[in-house]
């Protein structure tokens, strides 16, 4: 498929927006730097009706809790984009079998490597909808990443949770399990997937050189999907995702919700290799 993107950039970052599919972003690099973002043109899935949906990689905005028909709604067609102020406005046609309008704001808020990222979903069917924005980012393998457990003290009551899919194996050599985080190495010959409630709300990935940070506000009394899960991890031999999700909420006929990322680049040329290294780059970049 001929993918037609409009960039968007400042002096350090340099984005790709998708204009032929999407909502979709396609392209990330810091200053002149590879690709970050997975480009993936061949992975496709059959979703249980025969329907083919194409992957194709980048940063992309489902509905969650998954399902093979609602968060796989087909993507394949042109996208309205809109100037705003520092950005673009995304917006796909309503899907039919959703009812979802679907759309991503992307913003560039200075001359710094920082991006703002709003995610809606509209409601413009006539019955309420049970949903949460579940925004994805496919990245390259080949990096690490860095998911931050709470370390709330709650005395003798636990302070995290973990969850997991029927896939994974927490035996796998490629993950690293610390006390402040959990460390996955992007080399996994063998899909796995954690979710877990992120009060710190950010994730990152390290690649070539460069450190990708996305965070989202985390709400405390809200109730997230897949028991409880703001952020999730999913790694396979193609591509390391990270991903974000909103509160689960009813979605009334002609209602919105809005799910909001702050994107940020570092370059970082050497790999923290242990868990105190790791915490020395948290504090340094201040992300805490």
């Amino acid at each position: 498929m001929n993918i037609d993107c409009i960039p968007l950039e400042n002096e350090r970052l340099h984005l790709e927006i998708a204009r032929s599919i999407g909502p979709r972003i396609l392209g990330l690099s810091l200053d002149d730097s590879p690709n970050l973002l997975a480009e993936l043109p061949d992975l496709v899935t059959h979703r249980p009706d025969g329907k083919t949906y194409h992957f194709q990689g980048g940063h992309r905005l489902w509905l969650s809790p998954e399902d093979a028909i609602l968060s796989y709604e087909l993507e394949d067609d042109p996208v309205e984009i809109v100037p705003i102020e520092n950005g673009l406005r995304i917006t796909k046609s309503i899907g039919a079998e959703t009812g979802i309008e679907k759309s991503i704001q992307v913003v560039v808020p200075d001359q710094t490597p920082k991006v703002v990222i709003t995610h809606q979903l509209k409601n413009c069917s006539s019955n309420p909808v049970k949903c949460a924005p579940w925004a994805i980012t496919q990245l390259r393998t080949g990096g690490v990443a860095i998911l931050p457990m709470n370390e709330a003290d709650t005395g003798l009551l636990p302070n995290r949770n973990l969850v997991l899919w029927p896939y994974t194996d927490l035996g796998n050599r490629n993950i690293q399990f610390g006390r402040r985080y959990l460390i996955v190495n992007a080399a996994m010959e063998s899909p796995f997937k954690v979710g877990f409630a992120n009060p710190v709300g950010w994730l990152s990935y390290w690649l070539e050189d460069t450190l990708f940070v996305k965070s989202a506000e985390y709400e405390s009394q809200a109730t997230y999907p897949d028991y409880g899960s703001s952020s999730e991890c999913y790694c396979n031999a193609q591509f390391m995702e990270l991903e974000t999700l909103g509160p689960l909420q009813e979605l009334q006929p002609g209602s919105s919700i809005q799910h909001v990322e702050t994107w940020q680049l570092f370059h970082i040329p050497a790999w923290p290799e242990n868990e105190s290294a790791v915490q020395l780059l948290v504090e340094q970049l201040g992300l805490r």
